[in-house]
């Protein structure tokens, strides 16, 4: 018996939301996709009942993995993007023996698999957040529960529970976009926290005397006198006006990837085709030089992440940890970034103060600032371009599965026979290639906004994938108004 008869009682029986049976009208796909994400927002705002002291584990990665901290979505998007990952290296390696192109039964076995990995990454997220002192429970409220009160350890289990749930439920709303809505939900989730983030980055006011505001008021109060700066030609003046106060190097860079990321998202290679029976049809099949999008970054992103959460929870469970697997400063200075060691090379440049020696904000010495820039740049270069081809091949994006794409609606290459095989043949010249540069690019532009810093607390690579995916939910929206005024472009595309 294969491993596909002895699991699919299993997998098939999974929960699912129902798939629609025919074309889905723009308008519900837009009420749909709208719903949901008012639903995200309430419950993000859903605090974990029973939570007394927490730490964000994820810490600079939260505007990637989505959720919130100490409400119930607090694993985010981190279990369905590991799964992902997970079955994206399988996949790679061939080692699951489906085909998720041509046959139903392989589809269905990849989407419960997916499931199953899910949830299991979900109770693996989440009980080290709870038992490993991340989420500590309130004693207080364990003692209120009920005539004698309850143990911390059952009111942990209590939290436990309800993150899992919420694990769940961001799972299912992914679906319903997914098969409902428009785009994907892992990415509507993405923009909702970083949009939150970026326009309380520009725009927010809290009084000129009380710490972080908005760039635009804090501008106003340089320009009045209110927030003081240095000296403009002196070393610390410039320093005020670019990474102080005025955040010059992060507005600059938060519009320097809005523009990179839209011109790198029309460069393409058009591949001309003709329709084989209707004389004067034509149309352009587009390469583009972001071919596998900027969703395989995530992968990327989420793989540090997972590595950075081994080293938290070997760091808070281990008393002495070897120095060269990772230097932690004391648990007392609040969540630990490590200063040293392994984990340190690995994790990768948040802010320009962790590569920026000059600044005095790092103790790390410039060859050791040097290698972990590096060890960044290899990490998501490479990364990116090898989880860009798994994506492309996963998600019925290559050669093959777009040449009977092709064939299927009746177009062709002009000046070539009419067969999957050639049509083949013709875009194995361009799509393996652009898509190994286009994950490359997006590696580099991700590290490079890190490095410089963006308005408003967001990475560099949440503003990256923010910008891209709003431009791919753009021509979404595009095509599903193009498809609902001409009906019968519904079969060029497929229903």
């Amino acid at each position: 018996m294969s491993w596909k008869e002895a699991a699919e009682p299993v997998l098939t029986r999974l929960p699912a939301v129902e798939r629609p049976t025919g074309h889905v009208p723009f308008k519900r796909k837009l009420a749909w996709t709208a719903g949901v994400l008012v639903l995200y927002f309430f419950l993000t705002n859903v605090g974990v009942y029973g939570l007394g002291q927490g730490q964000d584990i994820f810490g600079q990665f939260r505007t990637i993995l989505a959720g919130a901290q100490g409400s119930i979505l607090q694993v985010g998007i981190g279990p369905i993007v590991t799964a992902s990952i997970v079955l994206q290296l399988l996949g790679g390696a061939d080692l699951l023996g489906l085909d998720t192109e041509e046959n139903p039964r392989d589809q269905a076995l990849y989407q419960g698999l997916q499931k199953l990995l899910v949830i299991i990454m979900t109770t693996l997220t989440a009980l080290p957040m709870v038992f490993a002192g991340f989420l500590q429970p309130s004693a207080q409220i364990a003692g209120s529960i009920g005539p004698n009160g309850i143990s911390t350890t059952a009111l942990s289990w209590i939290m436990f529970a309800q993150i899992f749930v919420g694990g769940m439920l961001i799972l299912y709303m992914d679906e319903v976009i997914s098969k409902w809505g428009v785009g994907s939900g892992i990415g509507l989730f993405i923009i909702a926290g970083v949009s939150q983030r970026l326009i309380g980055g520009f725009i927010a006011w809290s009084g000129l005397d009380a710490g972080y505001v908005g760039f635009f008021p804090r501008w106003y109060g340089i320009l009045t006198g209110q927030v003081e700066v240095g000296p403009v030609l002196t070393q610390t003046g410039l320093s005020d006006l670019f990474l102080g106060p005025g955040e010059l190097l992060g507005f600059i860079t938060t519009l320097l990837i809005f523009g990179i990321v839209v011109y790198a998202e029309s460069v393409r290679v058009e591949i001309p085709l003709s329709h084989s029976r209707v004389k004067g049809a034509r149309g352009r099949f587009p390469v583009k030089l972001i071919y596998a999008s900027v969703l395989p970054m995530i992968l990327v992103r989420a793989l540090q992440a997972n590595i950075q959460f081994v080293g938290r929870i070997l760091n808070a469970q281990w008393s002495s940890m070897p120095a060269w697997l990772g230097d932690y400063p004391p648990q007392s200075e609040g969540l630990a970034e490590p200063t040293g060691g392994l984990f340190y090379y690995l994790a990768p440049i948040y802010t320009p103060e962790d590569w920026m020696w000059w600044l005095g904000e790092t103790q790390a010495a410039t060859w050791q600032i040097m290698a972990r820039v590096g060890v960044d740049l290899t990490f998501m270069i490479v990364g990116g371009g090898i989880f860009a081809i798994f994506w492309v091949e996963t998600t019925g994006m290559g050669p093959n599965a777009t040449a009977k794409q092709i064939q299927n609606s009746g177009m062709q290459i002009p000046g070539f026979r009419q067969s999957p095989g050639v049509t083949e043949k013709v875009l194995e010249r361009y799509i393996p290639q652009v898509t190994v540069i286009g994950g490359a690019l997006v590696g580099l532009l991700a590290v490079m906004a890190n490095m410089l810093g963006t308005i408003g607390q967001v990475s560099g690579t949440g503003l990256l994938l923010t910008v891209s995916i709003t431009y791919k939910l753009y021509e979404e929206i595009a095509e599903e108004q193009l498809m609902e005024m001409h009906p019968m472009m519904r079969q060029m595309f497929g229903d």
